[in-house]
């Protein structure tokens, strides 16, 4: 099963914090990557993908580890894949239907 947690870590404000937090949060045990999107000054979207759910207070340690930053908000979506995929699947029929109507299958 894929789990991706999604943290609002606060008080990044560069390259280096980005650099820091990651460094942190992929020294947890499970975590297999970390993205970012960083909004300086504001709330900063940390990814976290990993197979199994990783404990909330693990992450929330790595990154007040990382330095002065805080996490804000905690989302976990577990099994995300499949989630992703069912998301996914009405854009898909439609992209099918479509193709289908255009070359007379349907």
């Amino acid at each position: 099963m894929s789990t991706v947690t999604t943290l609002g870590v606060t008080g990044m404000t560069c390259a280096n914090c980005v650099a820091h937090v990651t460094e942190e949060l992929e020294s947890v045990d499970g975590v297999e990557h970390v993205s970012t999107v960083l909004n300086e000054g504001g709330e900063s979207e940390v990814t976290v993908f990993s197979d199994e759910p990783v404990a909330e207070d693990a992450l929330r340690a790595a990154v007040d580890e990382a330095g002065d930053y805080a996490v804000a908000s905690v989302d976990v979506q577990t099994d995300a894949l499949a989630a992703q995929q069912a998301e996914q699947a009405p854009g898909k029929q439609d992209a099918h239907d479509a193709a289908a109507r255009t070359y007379g299958q349907h």
